[in-house]
């Protein structure tokens, strides 16, 4: 039976990033599916609505049209207020949602009725995040670039070079999580030659990052005392810690920040599901940076919006199976793939999401 799919331009602030290519539209349209873009979704990135006319897509003009015509929805980032006044019962929302981070938006879509299903919480067979594995290489990328740009004096920072020079030490730089995040931003910053130092709380991890990085960094296990001077001691610490779901857990306490290096960066990577410094709050590509303590904090909550060619086609490749899976029976789809079911968010009013809930102190 075919679908009725809506793709609507991103609206949240700085966000190029579109859920679906011309590519992508094609292969549904092909598999039986109507498809409606709305006008300009993906010019910023390289994807005219000609593109999308030529792969079979209608296009609106304003996305309470796009909304209107949609059974399943598509988008990258949680819907903003006047896209979820915009959607109800009949609505399929299949997008990155990070609700533990906002009860408001959580409620906003139990109102509204529609199934939400977030790209975030999905599992695979092994247990893995593929939804959410290929932002988080890129945000984990960029980590490291926007740590080394925000050490410059012109940004805020210590004034150091993040690989120092023959006879100068280079920057320290703690990274607290060894997981997707946390691992490709250790490759960009050993390879811009700072000290690395990788915080994890297992230990089996820690063996694989050191056989990874052949000694080219260290590693620390979660030892609060060991820790805090880790920190302490760090021109920059990258947040990288996950647990699925919920709401991250807070690592670096606001007393800590006075026993740091005037100038130094914190990157906040966790902050969609709510920051892992205590200090954090999120911010935009626009105005990117804040300071606490004279503690430079950068805390995007789309990070690789900034980078949203790249980050599309890396989304839309994770995406696309589970996208035509929904397309041809939203309900077979789920009962089908337990892993894919765990994405299941928000259904008929209620929060299905164990660790949202507990992020919230429901069960």
């Amino acid at each position: 039976m075919s679908m009725r799919i809506g793709l609507p331009k991103e609206i949240k602030v700085a966000e190029s990033r579109v859920g679906l290519t011309p590519q992508a539209v094609s292969c549904l349209v092909a598999a039986g599916h109507a498809v409606m873009v709305e006008t300009q979704a993906g010019a910023a990135i390289g994807y005219p609505d000609t593109a999308y006319v030529a792969a079979g897509a209608e296009i609106a003009q304003t996305a309470r049209e796009v909304f209107g015509f949609a059974q399943l929805i598509i988008k990258v980032k949680e819907p903003q207020a006047t896209e979820i006044a915009m959607l109800t019962a009949e609505h399929v929302l299949f997008t990155y949602l990070h609700l533990a981070a906002s009860w408001q938006l959580t409620v906003g879509l139990m109102q509204s009725g529609c199934t939400a299903i977030a790209y975030e919480t999905v599992r695979d067979r092994a247990g893995r995040l593929p939804l959410l594995a290929p932002m988080s290489q890129v945000a984990g990328r960029m980590a490291a670039q926007v740590a080394a740009e925000s050490l410059m004096l012109p940004r805020g920072g210590s004034g150091k070079l993040m690989g120092g020079v023959p006879g100068v030490t280079p920057a320290r730089v703690t990274i607290l999580g060894g997981g997707v995040v946390g691992t490709e931003a250790a490759k960009i910053a050993v390879g811009l030659g700072a000290e690395v130092t990788i915080v994890d709380a297992s230990l089996k991890r820690l063996a694989e990052l050191d056989d990874q990085f052949a000694g080219r960094l260290k590693t620390q296990a979660v030892i609060a005392a060991a820790v805090d001077a880790l920190v302490e001691r760090s021109d920059v610490v990258i947040g990288a810690v996950l647990v699925p779901g919920a709401q991250a857990p807070k690592l670096v306490r606001r007393e800590q920040l006075s026993r740091m290096q005037p100038g130094s960066v914190l990157v906040d990577v966790a902050i969609d599901q709510g920051g892992c410094f205590e200090t954090s709050k999120p911010t935009t590509h626009t105005e990117p940076t804040f300071v606490v303590d004279k503690v430079l904090h950068y805390c995007v909550a789309n990070m690789p919006g900034a980078v949203a060619r790249t980050s599309t086609e890396a989304l839309v490749a994770a995406t696309m199976p589970y996208v035509m899976a929904l397309a041809d029976d939203v309900r077979g789809a789920l009962a089908a793939d337990s892993g894919f079911a765990q994405g299941l968010s928000i259904q008929a009013g209620q929060l299905t999401c164990a660790e949202v809930r507990a992020s919230f102190g429901s069960s």
